[in-house]
């Protein structure tokens, strides 16, 4: 029987880490950014706090997709038959849905910090806010 590459587990659980690290740096900056936006919002418009929530549950979700992946990478480690092809696939995997919520998390930090405090002061913008976002 053969044995796998060393490596090829070691790409593996690196797509496994990089996947959720960055995925939760998106998500954490776009909370932090459209809740600074939310806070600023609220001492002019009290009442619509609850409203302009979306911008923070939209950036959590992009943790969530990265904590599935990673989920779903790391079941696909097995011991034994894990080629050096299935390593580097899983990484690349692992930095793309990292990246591309890295930087979703970015846009909605700002766009959401921006669309709250614009919300605040023309309620109509509220529908486009949510679709820009």
């Amino acid at each position: 029987m053969m044995t796998c590459e060393p490596s090829a587990a070691f790409f593996g659980m690196l797509g496994v880490s990089s996947s959720i690290v960055f995925a939760n740096l998106g998500a954490a900056y776009g909370t932090a950014k459209s809740g600074v936006g939310i806070s600023s919002m609220g001492v002019m418009r009290p009442d619509m706090v609850m409203r302009s929530i979306i911008p923070v549950v939209m950036a959590g979700v992009l943790g969530i997709y990265g904590l599935i992946t990673s989920v779903i990478i790391n079941g696909k480690i097995t011991t034994g038959s894990y080629s050096s092809y299935s390593g580097y696939a899983h990484l690349a995997a692992g930095i793309t849905v990292g990246m591309s919520s890295l930087a979703a998390g970015l846009a909605i930090g700002v766009v959401g910090d921006a669309g709250v405090r614009a919300n605040a002061q023309q309620p109509r913008l509220f529908v486009g806010m949510i679709l820009i976002l």
